[in-house]
């Protein structure tokens, strides 16, 4: 029996995450969710999985759930705020944590649960992204399992060796490749991409997710986000990371070996499949996803990236060959950058130049401490708000 706890379990992730769970009663209990500010559909989640604590953004939201459970005899406790997030991500109760909050303020739980030598099943990249060698080595001096599951790097575990220790080349490999749906304005004439609206760019071609992470994959950010946990995860140089367009979504990775074979994990484009992956180790448990049927795939096709279209990728790699701390300002800035747009402060094609200014401003070093980390990644945020007028 796995004891977990879900931080965001209100997000596409989490809900994914709980539906596995739902589908194996006696393998799965849930001690604690975490919501932040969706109330009711934090309060059915409780209904239904009753934890013993459920954790929201501030007193208010705090409130607001507790008139809820009340009105359904829900047992759950009600915590609120960043120090709660913490102590149910690292309860001696909890053998593992779902790391599924978006953004950068997943990380100080996502480390908690590191140090505390959690199994943690990562889908919060920008744990990586802004502080990869902090949490990664963190992780190993606790005994802290890392599971992948973003899609990407969910298939690139799978099709690794199992026993994989760390080093490309003792294993005969040559390259891990990164595929991209493109995202939404693959084919968009390039004139037009100045006048994407919000609407527009979050409606994922293939997949169901969160508004800020539509617009990353609509920019290409994500995949370039997606470079930089990967050459943390699976300590692989930049220069041994490629990205290949994969309009269709049904191979979700690849690896190069260096006998000329490639080995690739394909499925339908739906997050229960790498999250039951990994929740089910070392055996395979039902997704609830159903069989990909070859007879209604078309063609499988491939592109390269066209960095002219997708400037946000073209930065997402100078940030990792940068590495220290140029991937938390990069983070930083774009997360500002498509809340702008979101709001319709800035337009599209704005985002890679806001985060291409916060980049050019900063000199990079190395930045050893979470309170570092979380002051730049703070500074970062500010200046680049700075910049949205200037646009």
């Amino acid at each position: 029996m796995q004891i977990l706890t879900i931080l965001g379990s209100t997000g596409s992730i989490g809900v994914s995450t709980l539906d596995v769970v739902a589908r194996h009663p006696n393998r799965f209990r849930i001690f604690a969710l975490a919501g932040h500010t969706q109330v009711a559909k934090l309060a059915q989640q409780c209904q239904q999985h009753r934890p013993q604590f459920a954790v929201v953004a501030d007193e208010h939201h705090a409130a607001q759930l507790r008139e809820l459970l009340l009105q359904i005899n829900s047992p759950t406790q009600v915590l609120h705020g960043k120090q709660a997030l913490i102590d149910v991500a690292t309860a001696t109760e909890v053998s593992g944590v779902m790391c599924a909050i978006v953004g950068a303020a997943g990380l100080p739980s996502a480390l908690a649960a590191a140090q505390a030598g959690k199994t943690i099943y990562l889908a919060n990249k920008e744990t990586l992204v802004v502080s990869g060698n902090l949490f990664m080595n963190a992780a190993q001096q606790n005994g802290a399992k890392v599971l992948p599951i973003d899609s990407e790097h969910n298939a690139i575990f799978q099709v690794l060796p199992r026993d994989f220790s760390g080093s490309l080349n003792v294993h005969g490999i040559e390259s891990i490749v990164l595929t991209a749906s493109g995202g939404a304005f693959l084919h968009t004439d390039l004139a037009d991409l100045p006048h994407i609206t919000p609407a527009q760019a979050v409606k994922h071609p293939n997949w169901s997710m969160g508004q800020k992470i539509s617009v990353d994959s609509a920019t290409m950010m994500n995949k370039g986000l997606e470079l930089i946990e990967a050459h943390h995860l699976f300590n692989c140089p930049p220069q041994q990371l490629e990205v290949v367009i994969h309009p269709q979504s049904i191979i979700h990775s690849m690896v190069r070996y260096a006998d000329g074979s490639v080995l690739a994990q394909m499925g339908k484009p739906d997050m229960r499949t790498p999250i039951a992956y990994c929740l089910g180790l070392p055996e395979r448990i039902d997704s609830g996803v159903g069989k990909l049927d070859f007879s209604q795939i078309k063609a499988l096709t491939f592109a390269e990236p066209d960095f002219v279209r997708f400037p946000c990728l073209k930065l997402a790699y100078d940030a990792m060959y940068a590495g220290g701390s140029a991937p938390c300002v990069l983070n930083a800035a774009n997360e500002v950058a498509v809340a702008a747009f979101l709001r319709e402060q800035i337009g599209f094609t704005d985002i890679a130049k806001l985060v291409e200014q916060a980049l050019s401003q900063h000199v990079s070093g190395s930045l050893n401490s979470i309170d570092d980390l979380l002051d730049l990644d703070a500074a970062v945020r500010q200046s680049t708000e700075n910049l949205i007028g200037k646009i």
